[in-house]
Order: structure tokens, then C-alpha cells, then sequence
């Protein structure tokens, strides 16, 4: 069992590498965590979120691509997953 789980583990950090390369690493996915990682900053200097509080910045009409001060809001990491 337990040379199973270090072979699993082996395995998916190969995938997840793999994966990083491919996807996570093109200019758009650069982009968009660009665009998450700056709402998230200005919702820190408004003082509504904390860092490691487990709060997402939730897009209300379900646009990643529209970041409207309307259209932001704070929800827990629990309520923002049962969106998707």
C-alpha cells in the first residue's frame, strides 16, 4: 500500500508539471490569474478580505472576464465551489 501511494504521488506531480507546462503557462492563463490576483489585492486594501482568510472573490454574473466593482463581491470558498 503504501509503495502504491508514493508511486501515486510520483505520478501526479509528473501530471500536474506536465499540465503546468502546457496550460497553465500560456499568455492567457498569465492573463486571467493577473486579472484574479489583482481583485484580489484591491478587495485587501478595501479590508474586505484577508490573506488566508479562505474568502474567494466571486464574479456575480458568472464573467471572469467582467471585473466591475458591481459586479464583485466576497463569498466564502465553500459557496463560490457549489457555483460551478
Amino acid at each position: 500500500m503504501v509503495y502504491h501511494d508514493i508511486w501515486l504521488t510520483i505520478s501526479v506531480k509528473g501530471n500536474l508539471l506536465s499540465e503546468y507546462k502546457k496550460y497553465h503557462s500560456s499568455d492567457k492563463m498569465k492573463k486571467e490569474r493577473a486579472l484574479r490576483n489583482k481583485n484580489r489585492r484591491a478587495a485587501i486594501r478595501q479590508g474586505k478580505v484577508k490573506k488566508g482568510d479562505g474568502k474567494h472573490i466571486d464574479h456575480k454574473d458568472g464573467n471572469p472576464k467582467n471585473n466591475r466593482k458591481k459586479n464583485l463581491r466576497v463569498v466564502s470558498a465553500k459557496k463560490n465551489r457549489k457555483k460551478q
